[in-house]
């Protein structure tokens, strides 16, 4: 069925482009940004949820295609995770690094186990709608679709091994600080056994279909909306994850508030920020990989963007996106579990494939826009500064365009 869905959006997206309307058409309309969520190699299991950062609806439908690409890097990494109280209990008292623990069997010394390996470059695809139900109400409906690839020249300019490898020994970072000369550069290397002994490997040039994505978004009409010029939205989410390796249902709401000042000289500056919550797994439809056992994944967002209007009625926006999300899995089990890597291999951060899904995801993103009322398009670079390289670096852009089917 969703692969039929999904040749029924390509299809139509010609005809579409082809037939939009030329008229004057408002089409800055807020923060309108283009995705961000990252390449993380849970993340896009799941549906997650966008922040919205619009005034209202647009007042015709739009057609958004975009694209990423995030350079995903862990070492080989195993984890134990001691079920006897006592040793947990034991373990917490020592720096993780240097705890003890040896696993012998289940009888004499019982723990849960997994490893995990990540190394590759993630393309995702989007293609969506948004369609304005009315003044108030707007349902979006978004296909989302993943590649696996090592990166390559010139299809992964700076996402590869080669550029990232290349700032850290010329600009900033060190020699190859976590291993990646170590292991190979422009490698696929995709592995994950989870603690129930399900297995996610995924190769050069694998190809999925992530899942389907719907969503409503309310606009209330406020008194502050003409005099403080402040807007709210709200959303309801509901994701339909499609992969053999999470299928199942997720849900999530939202909230949204933009602030918009205007200056002299056809600029403008907005501010935004955003909140959401997303119930993973609600339904599942068979038996998933585990994917991180924190139920909830919530996120935090701010954007701040600078807008310059041109006397055709253009614009040209920077902004800069700040997103917090909250850990993968439940923090009290970092207090004892048992990491084991090739720590005397590599100069550092060989435990991150395993210590990061107890670290809140963060990261910021540097957007240029330039808009016309007829058509949109976003470049963006996404940078986490922890260096939980989940991913290292993203790129990404994005197109919308408006039309009247």
């Amino acid at each position: 069925m969703l692969k039929k869905l999904f040749c029924i959006l390509a299809f139509i997206c010609g005809p579409i482009i082809l037939a939009q309307q030329k008229d004057s058409l408002s089409f800055k309309n807020g923060v309108d940004n283009p995705s961000l969520l990252s390449t993380h190699h849970f993340g896009i299991f799941s549906s997650r949820i966008n922040s919205n950062f619009k005034f209202l609806p647009h007042k015709k439908t739009v057609l958004t295609i975009s694209t990423a690409s995030g350079n995903n890097f862990h070492p080989f990494v195993e984890a134990y995770f001691p079920k006897d109280p006592e040793v947990r209990q034991q373990l917490s008292q020592i720096i993780w690094h240097d705890r003890p623990f040896t696993f012998i069997n289940q009888e004499t010394t019982p723990a849960d186990y997994m490893n995990i390996v990540i190394d590759a470059v993630i393309k995702e695809f989007r293609i969506g709608v948004n369609i304005p139900i009315s003044k108030k109400h707007e349902l979006g409906i978004t296909l989302r679709n993943y590649l696996i690839t090592k990166g390559k020249y010139p299809f992964s300019f700076f996402t590869s091994d080669e550029s990232l490898e290349w700032f850290h020994s010329h600009v900033a970072g060190g020699e190859d600080p976590y291993g990646r000369r170590y292991y190979g550069l422009n490698q696929v290397n995709f592995e994950y056994l989870d603690r129930n002994g399900n297995t996610l490997k995924l190769n050069q040039n694998d190809f999925f279909i992530g899942g389907l994505e719907i969503n409503h978004f309310y606009y209330p009409s406020l008194p502050i909306n003409q005099t403080k010029n402040i807007y709210f939205n709200f959303g309801s989410h509901l994701g339909i994850n499609t992969s053999k390796f999470n299928s199942s249902i997720d849900v999530g709401v939202s909230t949204n508030a933009i602030k918009k000042i205007t200056f002299k000289n056809n600029y403008e500056f907005s501010f935004a920020v955003g909140a959401n919550i997303l119930r993973k797994n609600l339904i599942n439809f068979k038996e998933v990989i585990d994917l991180g056992n924190n139920k909830f994944l919530a996120t935090l967002e701010s954007n701040l963007e600078i807008v310059k209007y041109t006397k055709k009625g253009n614009f040209n926006a920077i902004g800069l996106n700040y997103q917090i999300q909250s850990r993968y899995n439940k923090k009290e089990e970092a207090d004892y579990y048992k990491l084991l890597g090739k720590w005397r291999e590599i100069n550092g951060g060989w435990q991150h494939g395993v210590s990061t899904l107890y670290k809140a995801q963060s990261n910021w993103s540097l957007i240029y826009t330039y808009g016309t009322p007829n058509w949109q398009l976003s470049i963006y670079l996404k940078e986490d500064f922890l260096v939980n390289n989940a991913p290292d670096f993203q790129t990404g852009i994005g197109l919308k365009v408006p039309f009247s089917p």
